[in-house]
C-alpha cells in the first residue's frame, strides 16, 4: 500500500486511496507535469513477481491507451518505478453501477436503457479498435457526478487470463459468458452477454444466475435457462426484454452480431417499447464447425438410439413396400391390409379436424370484423342512445372543435378517482410503476401526458404511483474529496451543511486526512433519511500551522479540483469571467498569489472561465431549466403547436436505402422519442414538417439507413421548434 505524498515515476503524487480490486488498488494522485489530478491503479504485490503477467499487462494497458471515447475511462500513462507497476487513469468522481444498483434497489427502464447504449456505445469502440474488454460488470461501469456513464479496465481482463490467477481475482462470475466459464474462446460476443446479464441486473435488481460457489454458477450459465426478467419486474416493457434475451444466449452464434445492433435495438426500444422488433433465432444457422473431442465421441456412440415421430413418419411408406413385396405369408397380407385402412382412418380424422379449425377460425374472424364495425359506427356518432344524448353536454364541455379531448389532472387522486376522471373524456389509463413521492403512498404520483393538454379521444394516459417519501442511506464518503460529496448528497436530493476543521497528525508530520477530504459526515454513513433531509459534511483543512500558510496554485485547475486543492481556507469565493479562449469551469486567476504566504482564514477569490458566453449565463440557464416544467405545461394547456421546418440534407455516407428518423426530446427531466419516418427512402434535400413536443425549443434528429438488415447510424442533427401561429 502507498503512503499519501510518496511521488511515483518523479511525477504522481499519491493523495490518497480512493478503491481497491483483485489485481490492484487504486489511488488519487496529482500530476505535476499537466497540473491536474489523476487515478493510479498499482498491481498488488502478489503480482509483481510473474514477468509473463507484468509483460501481457503492459501491452494490454497500451493498448487500451490508444482508446479515446466519451464512454471510457481513458488511460493515459503505464510503466513501472523501481518495481511499482502503474497505470494512469483519467479521474471519475462518481460511483460504480453496482453501487448505483445497490442503492436504487433497480432503476426505471429508462435509466437502464440510457445507461446500457452509453455502455454499449464505449464498448463499441473498444471493439472497433480490436480491443475486447471481457469483464464487462457493473463494478467496472462508473456514473460520473454529472451523469456520465464510462467503462473502465479495458485489457486488465485479457492480461489476467493469460496467466493462472484464481477465480476470485478475475472478478465475479456472475456475468461471464458460458464459453469464458468453459475456458474456451472469447471475442466481442462475450461482451455482449455480460453486458444482457447487467442490464438485467439494472432492471431487476438482481443476477439471473447465483450460488454458493463460482463452480455452480459457472454450471448454472452453462446448463440453465434464467427467470425472465419480466417476473420480478412485471412493467418491464416487451421489447426490453427480449433485448436482454438475445444478448444472453449460450450459443454464441444466437447473439448479436455485433455491438452496433445492440445500440440500434436499445434506442428502438425507447420509441416502440412493446414493439416485436428484436428477432431471435430458434436455429443457430451462422454456427461454425465443432470438433469433437474422443470422450464427447465416445458418449455419442453408447447413446441409445431413438426414433422421433417425424423419422417415424418419413419411414412409413418404406415399411409399406416391405409388405407389399413379400408374399411368402398369406397372414403378412392381411397385416398390411389392416395397416393401410388404419392409415387411411387416421387421414379422415386429420381432415376432419382441419375442417372443424378452418371454420372455427372463420366464425372468430367475422365476430371480431362485427365487433369492429360496431365499435367504429357508435363512435362517430352514427349509433345513438339515450345514455349517449344524457352525456353530451359533459362531454361537450371538454371536447374541442378538432375533436381533441382534454387531459384531466391525475396528480394525489387514486387511481379509481383517476379512472372515473378518465372515464368521462373518453381516454384510457395505464398504471407503469412506482417512484418515491411527496404524495401520499398509494396515489398517483406523474402522469406521462400533462393536465390541460389536448389529445384524441380513447388516448392512453401513463402514470406512476407514489411509494411515499424516498427514504436515503448515507454512502460511504471515506477517501472522497468534500466537493464530490457535497455534490452527490445534493443530486439525491439532501440539503448539504459543509463545515471545516483541522485534522490530526498521523505521527509522521502529515495530517490524518488530507486537506479538501471529508473527515464525518453527520448523520453517519449507513444511516436512513428522507429526501430534504439536511446532512452535515465534515471538510478537512489539514494540519493546522497557525496565521501562515503557502498559498497552492490553482490556475488551470477545475472549479472543483481547485475548491478541494485550496481545503485548507475556509473562505473562498468564486466569481465567473467571461473568456472564449480558456473553456468553461477553468480557474484562470487566483487573488492570492501562487506559493506566497498567507493566513489560511483570510478571503480567497479565484476566477472561473464562463467560456463565451457572460458570467451569469450558466445561473439563468439553471433557473431556465428550473421552469421549464412550467412552461411546458402552460403550453400544452394552451393547445400550442411548436413545429420544425428545417431542410434536411443528404446524409454523409448514404447508400439510398430505406431510412429511419428518430426526434429525441427532454421534456421536463425526461428524454423522449418520436418516429419520424421508418422504412422509407427519401429523396434529399428533405423538407421537415415535425410536430414537437409543446414548449421544448430543442431537439436532435438521428438517421439511421437499413444495411445489411440492420439499421446503421449515419448521423445526428440538432433542431429548432418554434410556435406556430
Amino acid at each position: 500500500m502507498l503512503k499519501t505524498g510518496m511521488i511515483i515515476a518523479e511525477r504522481y503524487e499519491i493523495l490518497g486511496k480512493i478503491g481497491t480490486g483483485g489485481m490492484a488498488d487504486v489511488y488519487k494522485a496529482k500530476d505535476h507535469k499537466l497540473n491536474r489530478f489523476v487515478a493510479v491503479k498499482v498491481l498488488k504485490p502478489e503480482f509483481r513477481e510473474d514477468t509473463t503477467f507484468i509483460r501481457k499487462f503492459r501491452s494490454e494497458a497500451q493498448a487500451a491507451a490508444g482508446l479515446t471515447h466519451p464512454n471510457i475511462v481513458n488511460v493515459f500513462d503505464v510503466g513501472d518505478d523501481e518495481g511499482v507497476y502503474y497505470i494512469v487513469m483519467e479521474l471519475i468522481e462518481g460511483i460504480t453501477l453496482k453501487e448505483y444498483i445497490g442503492k436504487k434497489g433497480k432503476l426505471s427502464i429508462k435509466e437502464a436503457t440510457s445507461i446500457a447504449i452509453q455502455v454499449s456505445m464505449g464498448l463499441e469502440a473498444a471493439h472497433n479498435h480490436g480491443i475486447v474488454h471481457r469483464d464487462v460488470k457493473p463494478q467496472n461501469i462508473i456514473i460520473s457526478t454529472d451523469g456520465k456513464v464510462k467503462v473502465t479496465d479495458f485489457g486488465i481482463a485479457r492480461a489476467a487470463s493469460s496467466n493462472t490467477i484464481s477465480s476470485n481475482v478475475m472478478g465475479s462470475v456472475h456475468y461471464s459468458s458460458p464459453e469464458q466459464v468453459r475456458g474456451g474462446y472469447s471475442d466481442e460476443k462475450s461482451d455482449i452477454y455480460s453486458l444482457g446479464i447487467t442490464l438485467y441486473e439494472m432492471v431487476t435488481g438482481r443476477v439471473p444466475f447465483d450460488g454458493d460457489t463460482t463452480v455452480a454458477i459457472a454450471i448454472k450459465h452453462l446448463q440453465e435457462e434464467m427467470v425472465p426478467p419480466s417476473v420480478y419486474t412485471p412493467d418491464l416493457p416487451y421489447s426490453l426484454e427480449q433485448i436482454i434475451f438475445k444478448c444472453t444466449q449460450k450459443s454464441v452464434g444466437r447473439r448479436y452480431a455485433k455491438m452496433e445492433d445492440v445500440i440500434a435495438d436499445l434506442k428502438h426500444s425507447l420509441i416502440d417499447p412493446q414493439g416485436d422488433f428484436v428477432k431471435l433465432s430458434d436455429v443457430d444457422n451462422d454456427a461454425k464447425t465443432v470438433v469433437i473431442s474422443d470422450e464427447e465421441l465416445g458418449e455419442i456412440k453408447h447413446t441409445p438410439k431413438t426414433r422421433s415421430n417425424s423419422r417415424k413418419t418419413e419411414a412409413a411408406p418404406l415399411e409399406e413396400e416391405d409388405y407389399d413385396t413379400d408374399y411368402d405369408d398369406g397372414d403378412d397380407d392381411d397385416e398390411y391390409e389392416r395397416r393401410r385402412a388404419l392409415q387411411k382412418s387416421k387421414k379422415k380424422k386429420k381432415r376432419a379436424v382441419s375442417r372443424a379449425v378452418t371454420i372455427v377460425g372463420f366464425l372468430a374472424g367475422a365476430v371480431i370484423l362485427i365487433a369492429v364495425i360496431f365499435f367504429f359506427v357508435r363512435a362517430s356518432g352514427l349509433l345513438g342512445s339515450n345514455t349517449d344524448n344524457e352525456n353530451s353536454g359533459t362531454q361537450q364541455a371538454e371536447t374541442d372543435d378538432s375533436g381533441l379531448v382534454q387531459v384531466p389532472d391525475l396528480v394525489g387522486k387514486t387511481e379509481d378517482e383517476a379512472k372515473a376522471l378518465v372515464e368521462e373524456v373518453n381516454l384510457g389509463t395505464q398504471m407503469i410503476g412506482e417512484e418515491p413521492s411527496t404524495q401520499e403512498k398509494g396515489r398517483i404520483s406523474s402522469q406521462d401526458i400533462p393536465a390541460g393538454t389536448m389529445v384524441e379521444a380513447y388516448t392512453t394516459l401513463k402514470y406512476y404511483i407514489s411509494a411515499g417519501e424516498e427514504e436515503i442511506t448515507i454512502p460511504n464518503v471515506e477517501g472522497e474529496t468534500g466537493i464530490a460529496v457535497q455534490h452527490a448528497l445534493e443530486n439525491l436530493g439532501l440539503t448539504v451543511s459543509v463545515q471545516k476543521e483541522y485534522s490530526e497528525d498521523d505521527g509522521s508530520g502529515n495530517p490524518v486526512v488530507s486537506p479538501g477530504y471529508v473527515m464525518a459526515v453527520s448523520p453517519d454513513t449507513g444511516s436512513t433519511v428522507n429526501a430534504g433531509d439536511t446532512v452535515t459534511l465534515t471538510v478537512s483543512r489539514g494540519l493546522d500551522f497557525g496565521g501562515s500558510a503557502e498559498v497552492p496554485s490553482v490556475v488551470g485547475m477545475s472549479e472543483d479540483d481547485a475548491l478541494t486543492t485550496l481545503g485548507k481556507w475556509i473562505d473562498i469565493e468564486v466569481v465567473e469571467e467571461q473568456n472564449a479562449e480558456i473553456p468553461a469551469g477553468e480557474v484562470i486567476a487566483q487573488s492570492l498569489e501562487a506559493y506566497s504566504t498567507a493566513d489560511p482564514d483570510e478571503p480567497i477569490t479565484i476566477t472561473v472561465s464562463s467560456g463565451d458566453q457572460a458570467p451569469g449565463t450558466a445561473t439563468e440557464d439553471t433557473a431556465t431549466e428550473i421552469n421549464d416544467t412550467a412552461q411546458q405545461n402552460a403550453a400544452a394547456a394552451n393547445g400550442e403547436i411548436w413545429k420544425c421546418t428545417q431542410s434536411l440534407n443528404t446524409p454523409q455516407g448514404y447508400q439510398g436505402g430505406a431510412l429511419r428518423l428518430e426526434l429525441v426530446q427532454e421534456s421536463n427531466g425526461e428524454t423522449e422519442s418520436t418516429s419520424i419516418v421508418d422504412g422509407q427512402s427519401l429523396e434529399f434535400p428533405y423538407q421537415l414538417d415535425i410536430t414537437g413536443i409543446p414548449g421544448v425549443s430543442q431537439g436532435t434528429l438521428y438517421v439511421y439507413e437499413l444495411i445489411n438488415g440492420s439499421y446503421q447510424q449515419l448521423g445526428s442533427y440538432p433542431l429548432t421548434f418554434e410556435k406556430a401561429e
